[in-house]
């Protein structure tokens, strides 16, 4: 049995840490107002350069570096990448009073902007797609092309009801915001394709601790400040940017069958990609393919 003081999830924040320095992003703090502040895995100064910039908006869930380890040491030797923490996740945090999907893409856009970057491409997953697409509402002139990847931004009022029944439970901060070992090993399983049911309790503890207990009313304020989601209708509207929609065909969180209906609601610029065998995180479960689809994209040769 392992020592009470011994954490996993520790030991392999550190290792993530780690890796994101090795593709040679720092670890940065700013105030984009003085309200807001956002930490960001980031370029350092000295080493930027003339390639493209990409940013990388993470899901509700652990901090970012949790969600896009693959994609660093991928796309960094081809762009300058930009990884934030967005509002109360990481050391991201705020003492404006807003909690809306449309307030965090105002943040990263402010990020952006402080940094000096014109121009640059968004990638979001879950949570972050709909971050990623009010940024590409917003931010027209900055915003280049878009993914949104394992994002139900069409989401109704009865996706959520939906959702809920195939978790079994009663309150979408039981799935989404987990306080037990049960309900942590239900969001695992929906979300990934691979089994976790193995696991001791112990594991699903120190993950809950460690990620999931920091700033936990100001993230159940974020899922009930989203504004998506609310209506028995999508609330969304075509964007001008080009546009991968890119899914796992067995994600259990945003079924596929809403990956081709958003296709169809944002018109002719997008595009649908869908991964085989893939859950709602194919940047982890199949992290080549979600890649070079995305690299092809970006680059113009899908």
């Amino acid at each position: 049995m392992l020592p009470y003081f011994f954490s996993l999830v520790s030991l392999y924040g550190t290792y993530l840490r780690r890796r994101f320095t090795a593709t040679g992003l720092s670890s940065q703090t700013i105030n984009i107002d003085n309200e807001t502040t956002i930490h960001f895995w980031g370029p350092k100064e000295t080493t930027q350069n003339q390639k493209p910039s990409l940013v990388l908006i993470h899901g509700f869930g652990p901090m970012a570096i949790w969600q896009w380890g693959q994609q660093v040491k991928f796309f960094s030797p081809h762009y300058n990448v930009y990884v934030p923490d967005l509002i109360f996740f990481g050391d991201s945090t705020t003492k404006s009073p807003e909690r809306s999907e449309l307030f965090q893409a105002v943040s990263v856009g402010k990020l952006m902007e402080t940094l000096g970057v014109q121009k640059y491409h968004v990638v979001g997953t879950s949570y972050g797609g709909f971050v990623a697409y009010q940024m590409a509402k917003m931010f027209r002139e900055r915003v280049e092309k878009v993914v949104i990847a394992s994002s139900g931004v069409n989401i109704r009022r009865r996706d959520n009801e939906a959702l809920l029944k195939r978790a079994k439970l009663e309150k979408i901060e039981e799935l989404m915001l987990p306080a037990t070992a049960a309900q942590l090993r239900t969001l695992m399983v929906l979300s990934a394709n691979k089994r976790f049911n193995v696991l001791p309790d112990f594991f699903f503890n120190d993950f809950i601790h460690k990620l999931y207990s920091v700033n936990r009313m100001e993230k159940l304020e974020l899922l009930k400040g989203l504004t998506l989601g609310r209506e028995d209708t999508p609330n969304i509207s075509p964007l001008q940017q080009e546009v991968l929609i890119l899914w796992g065909d067995h994600d259990q969180i945003f079924p596929v069958e809403m990956a081709t209906e958003l296709k169809e609601l944002l018109g002719e610029k997008a595009r649908l990609e869908v991964i085989e065998n893939t859950s709602h995180v194919p940047q982890i479960d199949c992290s080549g393919q979600f890649n070079n689809i995305v690299k092809k994209f970006l680059s113009g040769s899908l």
